[in-house]
């Protein structure tokens, strides 16, 4: 497998998801994913995806500053999220980095569009399940693994801040 293309989609989960790379590629699941997806509905789409989001930096770069990053959330909005082969698989994406589960996608896509192999809901690897996205954006541990240490339960939940991602780059390297 390319590195390019994992880096490419390390980059598109890290916008789709709202986490940095530094966090996703912390899960060890990067490949996993990319995988599954691959498996699901074939690495054509999936590169098409990738080209959708690369085309889309490139549009959102011609703006300035903070209006590149609200231009690149438009874009993505407005080209991948709204289409009708592509959004569904990006949103699927999205919600696998942090359930760790791949939904099988609707029936009229599939129909549209045909499937892969392993469109089925299915929990990606047990290891998803403990690495989802969910358990550190609501501040818990997944049940059954990861556990907090003894005594945790005394005192209550910690409710983290909303507060912005903050990636964690080299200088002169584009997330």
């Amino acid at each position: 497998m390319s590195t390019d293309r994992l880096e490419r989609f390390l980059a598109f989960s890290a916008e789709a998801t709202g986490y940095s790379r530094y966090d996703l590629l912390g899960t060890g699941e990067v490949q996993t994913y990319l995988d599954a997806a691959d498996t699901a509905v074939g690495a054509d789409i999936i590169d098409q995806l990738l080209d959708g989001f690369d085309a889309a930096q490139t549009t959102a770069a011609q703006a300035n500053g903070a209006q590149a990053r609200a231009s690149l959330s438009k874009v993505l909005r407005r080209d991948l999220l709204s289409d009708a082969r592509l959004g569904p698989v990006a949103r699927n994406i999205a919600k696998m980095w942090y359930t760790g589960i791949w939904f099988v996608l609707p029936h009229w896509w599939v129909d549209a569009y045909g499937a892969g192999e392993r469109n089925v809901t299915v929990t990606v690897s047990g290891n998803t399940y403990i690495e989802g996205l969910v358990w550190p954006t609501i501040g818990a541990n997944p049940p059954g693994a990861k556990a907090p240490g003894y005594g945790s339960w005394a005192l209550p939940p910690r409710i983290p801040s909303a507060q912005p991602a903050v990636e964690t780059v080299a200088p002169g390297i584009s997330p």
